[in-house]
């Protein structure tokens, strides 16, 4: 099911009216608010080159406004509290709060501000946006898949994603590290991201 979709060539053109005549796709034109209890938004960075940490942010709100006749102009906002990171070690998330990384105290959020959107096959989608982190504001680039929509135990209308994209922390700043003395650094540059969201419509 489109929700998204790309500006089409006069080859792949199809006609507006195969979207328009969807009943499902237009019924889930709204409002949404994204539900804490059951999202997640966390990401995943190397460690000392031989592993992964992984963390999540606990606190955290956003929206997205779907338009079922017209899926260009759906669009999403996210709003996370940084000092909610969580790598299941204390003093590890003391250190990701500090102004070693994430500066929490000065640079309270991050925050990503969506600017178009395509279709890129089936369910998968390309979200672009501006992600603000630590002060700087830069593109981002999100490959999402559409998981569906239903109506929940408790008469919620919902929708699902989940997504991923990878950033270069020092991009925005985030530029700390160590050497190793057998060679290489203690954090990698690359971090990936991953997001796997569920909407309750308004």
């Amino acid at each position: 099911m489109a929700l998204f979709t790309r500006k089409r060539t006069a080859e792949t053109a199809a006609p507006a009216a195969v979207l328009e005549a969807d009943p499902a796709l237009a019924a889930l034109t709204g409002d949404y608010t994204i539900d804490p209890a059951h999202s997640s938004i966390g990401f995943t960075v190397r460690h000392a080159m031989v592993t992964n940490v992984r963390g999540t942010f606990g606190a955290y709100e956003g929206t997205l406004a779907l338009d079922g006749t017209d899926p260009s102009r759906s669009a999403a906002s996210l709003d996370v509290e940084i000092a909610s990171v969580d790598t299941g070690i204390a003093d590890r998330d003391g250190h990701l709060r500090g102004a070693d990384f994430f500066d929490a105290e000065n640079f309270p959020r991050m925050t990503f501000r969506s600017t178009a959107a395509e279709r890129v096959a089936g369910d998968r989608y390309r979200l672009t946006g501006d992600l603000t982190l630590r002060g700087v504001t830069k593109p981002l680039t999100l490959d999402l898949e559409f998981n569906g929509s239903a109506t929940d135990v408790y008469g919620a209308e919902r929708v699902g994603f989940e997504g991923s994209a990878e950033i270069l922390r020092s991009d925005w700043g985030l530029t700390w590290n160590a050497a190793l003395e057998a060679g290489g650094v203690m954090v990698s540059d690359k971090v990936k991201l991953s997001f796997d969201i569920s909407a309750v419509k308004a």
